[in-house]
Protein backbone atom coordinates (compact mmCIF):
# COMPACT_ATOMS: atom_id res chain seq x y z
CA UNK A 1 0.00 0.00 0.00
CA UNK A 2 1.48 3.55 -0.69
CA UNK A 3 1.93 5.45 2.02
CA UNK A 4 1.30 9.50 1.72
CA UNK A 5 2.87 11.33 4.00
CA UNK A 6 2.63 15.54 3.96
CA UNK A 7 0.91 15.02 0.94
CA UNK A 8 3.37 13.39 -1.01
CA UNK A 9 3.66 9.88 -2.72
CA UNK A 10 7.08 8.61 -2.91
CA UNK A 11 8.43 7.33 -6.39
CA UNK A 12 10.18 4.28 -4.54
CA UNK A 13 6.42 2.72 -3.01
CA UNK A 14 5.16 2.65 -6.99
CA UNK A 15 4.94 -0.33 -8.73
CA UNK A 16 6.50 0.73 -11.27
CA UNK A 17 10.05 1.68 -9.40
CA UNK A 18 12.84 1.86 -10.37
CA UNK A 19 11.66 2.22 -14.08
CA UNK A 20 12.59 5.61 -14.65
CA UNK A 21 11.08 7.37 -18.06
CA UNK A 22 11.74 11.02 -20.01
CA UNK A 23 10.73 12.84 -22.56
CA UNK A 24 13.56 12.65 -25.02
CA UNK A 25 12.28 15.20 -27.12
CA UNK A 26 12.75 17.83 -24.62
CA UNK A 27 15.67 16.31 -23.20
CA UNK A 28 18.22 15.78 -26.68
CA UNK A 29 18.24 19.46 -27.12
CA UNK A 30 19.55 20.61 -23.53
CA UNK A 31 21.80 17.29 -24.09
CA UNK A 32 23.31 17.95 -27.11
CA UNK A 33 24.21 21.58 -26.03
CA UNK A 34 25.47 20.57 -22.71
CA UNK A 35 27.61 17.88 -24.25
CA UNK A 36 29.07 20.36 -27.01
CA UNK A 37 29.60 22.95 -24.20
CA UNK A 38 31.32 19.99 -21.96
CA UNK A 39 33.46 19.60 -24.79
CA UNK A 40 34.76 22.79 -25.76
CA UNK A 41 35.78 23.14 -22.00
CA UNK A 42 38.11 20.52 -21.80
CA UNK A 43 39.22 21.59 -25.08
CA UNK A 44 40.39 24.78 -23.98
CA UNK A 45 41.52 23.64 -20.54
CA UNK A 46 43.63 20.60 -22.36
CA UNK A 47 45.26 23.45 -24.65
CA UNK A 48 46.78 24.76 -21.24
CA UNK A 49 49.90 22.99 -21.08
CA UNK A 50 50.65 21.15 -17.93
CA UNK A 51 51.39 23.38 -15.20
CA UNK A 52 48.32 25.88 -15.99
CA UNK A 53 46.14 22.18 -16.03
CA UNK A 54 47.71 21.22 -13.07
CA UNK A 55 46.55 24.00 -11.21
CA UNK A 56 43.25 24.14 -12.97
CA UNK A 57 42.32 20.97 -11.49
CA UNK A 58 44.29 21.24 -8.02
CA UNK A 59 41.51 24.50 -7.87
CA UNK A 60 38.67 22.49 -9.06
CA UNK A 61 39.03 19.59 -6.90
CA UNK A 62 39.34 21.86 -3.66
CA UNK A 63 36.38 23.69 -4.56
CA UNK A 64 34.23 20.42 -5.38
CA UNK A 65 35.40 19.15 -1.38
CA UNK A 66 34.54 22.35 0.16
CA UNK A 67 31.09 23.28 -1.74
CA UNK A 68 29.55 19.59 -1.53
CA UNK A 69 30.62 19.63 2.24
CA UNK A 70 29.29 23.06 2.55
CA UNK A 71 25.43 21.66 1.10
CA UNK A 72 25.37 19.35 4.06
CA UNK A 73 26.41 22.34 6.21
CA UNK A 74 29.83 21.06 7.12
CA UNK A 75 32.65 23.95 6.67
CA UNK A 76 36.21 22.67 6.18
CA UNK A 77 39.58 24.56 6.10
CA UNK A 78 40.21 25.64 2.76
CA UNK A 79 44.16 25.01 3.31
CA UNK A 80 43.29 21.89 4.36
CA UNK A 81 41.53 20.47 1.90
CA UNK A 82 44.11 21.70 -1.00
CA UNK A 83 47.10 20.45 0.82
CA UNK A 84 45.45 16.66 1.38
CA UNK A 85 44.46 16.80 -2.13
CA UNK A 86 48.01 18.39 -3.89
CA UNK A 87 50.28 15.12 -1.56
CA UNK A 88 47.34 12.64 -2.98
CA UNK A 89 48.35 13.63 -6.37
CA UNK A 90 52.17 14.83 -5.81
CA UNK A 91 51.63 17.84 -6.70
CA UNK A 92 54.18 20.75 -4.97
CA UNK A 93 52.30 23.77 -4.06
CA UNK A 94 55.21 24.48 -1.87
CA UNK A 95 54.53 24.11 2.00
CA UNK A 96 51.61 21.35 3.00
CA UNK A 97 48.91 21.86 5.78
CA UNK A 98 48.26 19.02 7.83
CA UNK A 99 44.95 17.97 7.60
CA UNK A 100 42.11 16.50 10.24
CA UNK A 101 40.55 13.06 9.55
CA UNK A 102 37.85 14.89 8.30
CA UNK A 103 38.97 16.42 5.88
CA UNK A 104 41.59 13.59 4.93
CA UNK A 105 38.38 10.98 4.82
CA UNK A 106 36.17 13.59 2.21
CA UNK A 107 39.58 14.39 -0.66
CA UNK A 108 40.12 10.11 -0.33
CA UNK A 109 36.38 9.29 -1.29
CA UNK A 110 36.38 12.03 -3.80
CA UNK A 111 39.80 11.27 -5.42
CA UNK A 112 38.30 7.55 -5.44
CA UNK A 113 35.45 8.38 -7.29
CA UNK A 114 37.18 10.52 -10.27
CA UNK A 115 40.70 9.27 -10.56
CA UNK A 116 39.42 5.76 -10.43
CA UNK A 117 36.40 6.70 -12.55
CA UNK A 118 36.98 3.40 -14.62
CA UNK A 119 36.62 0.81 -11.51
CA UNK A 120 33.18 -0.72 -10.84
CA UNK A 121 31.00 0.87 -8.43
CA UNK A 122 30.35 -1.98 -5.58
CA UNK A 123 28.73 -1.83 -1.98
CA UNK A 124 31.99 -2.59 -0.53
CA UNK A 125 33.66 0.45 -2.33
CA UNK A 126 30.44 2.80 -1.16
CA UNK A 127 31.24 1.37 2.13
CA UNK A 128 34.88 2.32 2.24
CA UNK A 129 33.63 6.01 1.32
CA UNK A 130 31.32 5.86 3.97
CA UNK A 131 33.85 4.98 6.84
CA UNK A 132 36.01 7.51 5.35
CA UNK A 133 33.34 10.17 5.62
CA UNK A 134 32.84 8.93 9.52
CA UNK A 135 36.44 7.75 10.78
CA UNK A 136 35.21 8.32 14.18
CA UNK A 137 31.95 6.27 14.07
CA UNK A 138 29.89 9.41 14.60
CA UNK A 139 28.17 12.24 12.87
CA UNK A 140 27.94 15.12 15.47
CA UNK A 141 27.05 13.87 18.76
CA UNK A 142 25.48 10.67 17.55
CA UNK A 143 26.56 7.37 16.68
CA UNK A 144 26.07 5.78 13.53
CA UNK A 145 26.33 2.49 11.43
CA UNK A 146 29.52 3.19 9.58
CA UNK A 147 30.56 0.92 6.64
CA UNK A 148 27.12 -0.58 6.21
CA UNK A 149 23.74 -0.16 5.21
CA UNK A 150 21.69 1.43 7.96
CA UNK A 151 19.25 -0.66 10.05
CA UNK A 152 16.23 2.13 10.85
CA UNK A 153 16.63 0.55 14.34
CA UNK A 154 16.12 4.52 15.60
CA UNK A 155 12.80 4.46 13.56
CA UNK A 156 12.48 5.47 9.52
CA UNK A 157 14.85 7.27 7.68
CA UNK A 158 13.47 10.92 6.86
CA UNK A 159 14.59 14.25 5.91
CA UNK A 160 13.07 16.76 8.08
CA UNK A 161 13.12 20.28 8.75
CA UNK A 162 11.17 22.81 11.53
CA UNK A 163 10.92 22.90 15.11
CA UNK A 164 10.32 19.77 17.47
CA UNK A 165 6.76 19.28 17.34
CA UNK A 166 6.06 21.24 14.05
CA UNK A 167 8.51 19.34 12.19
CA UNK A 168 7.70 18.80 8.03
CA UNK A 169 8.62 15.48 6.67
CA UNK A 170 10.37 16.66 2.85
CA UNK A 171 11.11 12.86 2.17
CA UNK A 172 10.61 8.89 4.00
CA UNK A 173 13.33 6.84 2.43
CA UNK A 174 12.56 2.77 1.37
CA UNK A 175 12.66 0.88 4.87
CA UNK A 176 16.09 -0.99 5.77
CA UNK A 177 14.33 -4.48 5.02
CA UNK A 178 14.41 -3.12 1.54
CA UNK A 179 18.30 -1.77 0.73
CA UNK A 180 20.07 -5.07 -0.21
CA UNK A 181 17.93 -5.88 -2.76
CA UNK A 182 17.41 -1.78 -3.36
CA UNK A 183 21.11 -1.02 -3.76
CA UNK A 184 21.60 -4.61 -5.80
CA UNK A 185 19.63 -3.49 -8.45
CA UNK A 186 21.12 0.10 -8.72
CA UNK A 187 24.48 -1.42 -8.83
CA UNK A 188 23.96 -3.66 -11.61
CA UNK A 189 22.10 -1.06 -13.65
CA UNK A 190 25.25 1.25 -12.63
CA UNK A 191 27.92 -1.48 -14.27
CA UNK A 192 25.62 -3.11 -16.90
CA UNK A 193 23.61 -0.53 -18.42
CA UNK A 194 25.10 1.01 -21.21
CA UNK A 195 22.32 2.32 -23.71
CA UNK A 196 22.05 6.01 -21.46
CA UNK A 197 24.22 8.79 -22.47
CA UNK A 198 26.80 9.22 -19.58
CA UNK A 199 25.79 12.54 -18.88
CA UNK A 200 22.21 11.61 -18.18
CA UNK A 201 23.54 8.60 -16.32
CA UNK A 202 25.14 10.66 -13.76
CA UNK A 203 21.84 12.65 -13.23
CA UNK A 204 19.70 9.26 -12.78
CA UNK A 205 22.72 8.13 -10.48
CA UNK A 206 22.24 10.70 -8.31
CA UNK A 207 19.00 10.74 -7.98
CA UNK A 208 18.08 7.37 -8.01
CA UNK A 209 20.95 6.64 -5.04
CA UNK A 210 20.25 9.62 -3.16
CA UNK A 211 16.43 8.35 -3.07
CA UNK A 212 17.86 4.87 -1.49
CA UNK A 213 19.35 6.51 0.93
CA UNK A 214 20.81 3.43 1.93
CA UNK A 215 23.18 5.08 5.04
CA UNK A 216 22.57 7.04 8.12
CA UNK A 217 24.52 9.88 7.18
CA UNK A 218 26.34 11.29 4.11
CA UNK A 219 24.00 10.30 1.31
CA UNK A 220 24.31 13.17 -0.38
CA UNK A 221 27.75 13.72 -0.43
CA UNK A 222 28.33 9.74 -1.54
CA UNK A 223 25.43 10.87 -4.30
CA UNK A 224 27.58 13.92 -5.60
CA UNK A 225 30.48 11.81 -5.73
CA UNK A 226 28.93 8.83 -7.90
CA UNK A 227 27.47 12.04 -10.03
CA UNK A 228 31.29 12.98 -10.32
CA UNK A 229 32.37 9.52 -11.09
CA UNK A 230 29.86 8.93 -14.02
CA UNK A 231 30.64 12.52 -15.99
CA UNK A 232 34.69 11.39 -15.55
CA UNK A 233 33.62 8.62 -17.60
CA UNK A 234 31.85 10.48 -19.95
CA UNK A 235 34.82 12.39 -20.48
CA UNK A 236 37.34 9.55 -20.20
CA UNK A 237 39.60 11.18 -18.17
CA UNK A 238 40.69 11.59 -14.01
CA UNK A 239 41.22 15.61 -14.54
CA UNK A 240 38.36 17.50 -13.48
CA UNK A 241 37.72 21.17 -14.75
CA UNK A 242 34.27 22.33 -13.15
CA UNK A 243 32.82 21.40 -9.66
CA UNK A 244 29.11 19.98 -10.34
CA UNK A 245 28.53 20.35 -6.04
CA UNK A 246 30.17 23.99 -6.17
CA UNK A 247 26.87 25.19 -8.74
CA UNK A 248 24.67 22.99 -6.68
CA UNK A 249 26.18 24.47 -3.06
CA UNK A 250 24.93 27.99 -5.34
CA UNK A 251 21.54 26.80 -6.08
CA UNK A 252 20.37 24.53 -3.41
CA UNK A 253 17.05 25.86 -2.61
CA UNK A 254 16.15 25.03 -6.08
CA UNK A 255 18.05 21.60 -5.49
CA UNK A 256 16.02 20.54 -2.70
CA UNK A 257 12.93 21.35 -4.23
CA UNK A 258 13.05 19.65 -7.61
CA UNK A 259 14.43 16.64 -5.50
CA UNK A 260 11.71 16.76 -2.90
CA UNK A 261 9.32 17.10 -5.75
CA UNK A 262 10.68 14.52 -8.18
CA UNK A 263 10.79 11.99 -5.20
CA UNK A 264 7.15 12.64 -4.80
CA UNK A 265 6.53 12.62 -8.19
CA UNK A 266 5.69 9.70 -10.73
CA UNK A 267 8.38 7.96 -12.32
CA UNK A 268 9.01 10.32 -15.33
CA UNK A 269 12.03 12.19 -14.34
CA UNK A 270 11.80 14.73 -17.24
CA UNK A 271 12.10 18.07 -15.08
CA UNK A 272 14.88 16.59 -12.85
CA UNK A 273 16.79 15.95 -15.93
CA UNK A 274 16.55 19.05 -17.37
CA UNK A 275 17.26 21.10 -13.97
CA UNK A 276 20.38 18.98 -14.07
CA UNK A 277 21.59 20.02 -17.32
CA UNK A 278 21.25 23.22 -16.61
CA UNK A 279 22.65 23.18 -13.41
CA UNK A 280 25.67 21.73 -15.31
CA UNK A 281 25.95 24.37 -17.83
CA UNK A 282 25.95 26.91 -14.89
CA UNK A 283 29.30 24.67 -13.82
CA UNK A 284 30.95 24.45 -17.20
CA UNK A 285 30.59 28.68 -17.10
CA UNK A 286 31.48 29.14 -13.09
CA UNK A 287 34.91 26.86 -14.75
CA UNK A 288 35.43 29.75 -16.78
CA UNK A 289 35.97 31.66 -13.65
CA UNK A 290 38.51 29.38 -12.26
CA UNK A 291 40.42 29.16 -15.65
CA UNK A 292 40.53 33.30 -15.36
CA UNK A 293 42.13 33.19 -11.71
CA UNK A 294 44.79 30.53 -13.08
CA UNK A 295 45.86 32.00 -15.92
CA UNK A 296 46.09 35.52 -13.70
CA UNK A 297 48.38 33.44 -11.55
CA UNK A 298 50.39 32.44 -14.46
CA UNK A 299 50.68 36.10 -15.57
CA UNK A 300 51.59 37.08 -12.05
CA UNK A 301 54.63 34.51 -11.21
CA UNK A 302 55.60 35.18 -15.29
CA UNK A 303 56.51 39.10 -14.38
CA UNK A 304 57.83 38.08 -11.20
CA UNK A 305 60.06 36.08 -12.70
CA UNK A 306 63.39 37.70 -12.07
CA UNK A 307 61.92 38.98 -8.61
CA UNK A 308 64.61 37.72 -5.61
CA UNK A 309 62.13 36.19 -2.80
CA UNK A 310 61.84 33.91 -0.07
CA UNK A 311 60.10 30.92 0.46
CA UNK A 312 57.58 32.85 3.11
CA UNK A 313 57.24 35.25 0.64
CA UNK A 314 56.55 33.04 -2.43
CA UNK A 315 53.96 30.96 -0.35
CA UNK A 316 51.69 33.89 0.92
CA UNK A 317 51.51 34.99 -2.45
CA UNK A 318 50.26 32.23 -3.50
CA UNK A 319 47.75 32.51 -0.83
CA UNK A 320 46.60 35.57 -1.94
CA UNK A 321 46.59 34.57 -5.14
CA UNK A 322 44.20 31.26 -4.01
CA UNK A 323 41.19 33.14 -2.31
CA UNK A 324 42.60 34.50 0.66
CA UNK A 325 40.01 34.59 2.91
CA UNK A 326 39.84 38.24 4.51
CA UNK A 327 42.79 41.06 5.00
CA UNK A 328 45.98 39.86 5.23
CA UNK A 329 48.32 41.49 8.46
CA UNK A 330 51.52 41.27 9.92
CA UNK A 331 50.22 39.27 12.27
CA UNK A 332 47.86 36.84 9.83
CA UNK A 333 51.62 36.52 8.07
CA UNK A 334 53.27 35.56 10.97
CA UNK A 335 50.67 33.00 12.34
CA UNK A 336 50.01 31.49 9.04
CA UNK A 337 54.80 31.46 8.37
CA UNK A 338 55.00 30.25 12.34
CA UNK A 339 57.12 33.33 12.54
CA UNK A 340 58.22 36.11 14.97
CA UNK A 341 56.25 39.58 13.95
CA UNK A 342 58.95 41.28 13.10
CA UNK A 343 59.85 38.75 10.46
CA UNK A 344 56.28 38.92 9.13
CA UNK A 345 56.91 42.72 9.03
CA UNK A 346 60.44 43.20 7.40
CA UNK A 347 58.58 40.45 4.59
CA UNK A 348 55.54 42.53 3.76
CA UNK A 349 58.18 45.61 4.04
CA UNK A 350 60.46 44.32 1.30
CA UNK A 351 57.45 43.50 -0.77
CA UNK A 352 55.97 46.30 -0.66
CA UNK A 353 59.43 48.34 -1.77
CA UNK A 354 59.22 45.94 -4.79
CA UNK A 355 55.72 47.21 -5.46
CA UNK A 356 53.97 43.40 -4.84
CA UNK A 357 51.85 44.21 -1.89
CA UNK A 358 49.91 47.57 -1.21
CA UNK A 359 49.26 49.19 1.98
CA UNK A 360 45.45 49.22 2.21
CA UNK A 361 43.94 53.11 3.29
CA UNK A 362 43.13 51.84 6.51
CA UNK A 363 46.03 52.58 8.99
CA UNK A 364 46.60 51.97 12.69
CA UNK A 365 46.07 48.88 14.46
CA UNK A 366 44.07 47.84 11.10
CA UNK A 367 46.86 48.03 8.56
CA UNK A 368 46.36 44.77 6.42
CA UNK A 369 47.89 44.25 2.46
CA UNK A 370 46.84 43.80 -0.74
CA UNK A 371 48.39 42.77 -4.21
CA UNK A 372 49.36 45.28 -6.02
CA UNK A 373 48.55 45.24 -9.97
CA UNK A 374 51.63 43.99 -11.49
CA UNK A 375 52.46 45.73 -14.49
Amino acid sequence: MVRRINGGTYIHERPEWPAFSWDSERISQRLVEVRHRQGRLIGRMEGLGFQLRTEAVLDTLTEDVLKSSEIEGEKLDRDQVRSSIARRLGIDIGGLTPADRNVEGVVEMMLDATQHYDQPLTAQRLFDWHAALFPTGRSGMSRINVGAWRDDKKGPMQVVSGPIGKERIHYEAPVAARLRGEMKKFLDWFEKESSTDLVLKASLAHLWFVTIHPFDDGNGRIARAIADMVLARSERSPQRFYSMSAQIQQERKSYYEILEATQKGNLDVTRWLEWFLVCLGRAFERAETILAAVLNKARFWDRLAATELNERQRRMINRLLDCFEGKLTSSKWAKIEKCSQDTALRDIEDLIQKGILTKDSAGGRSTSYSLAKIS
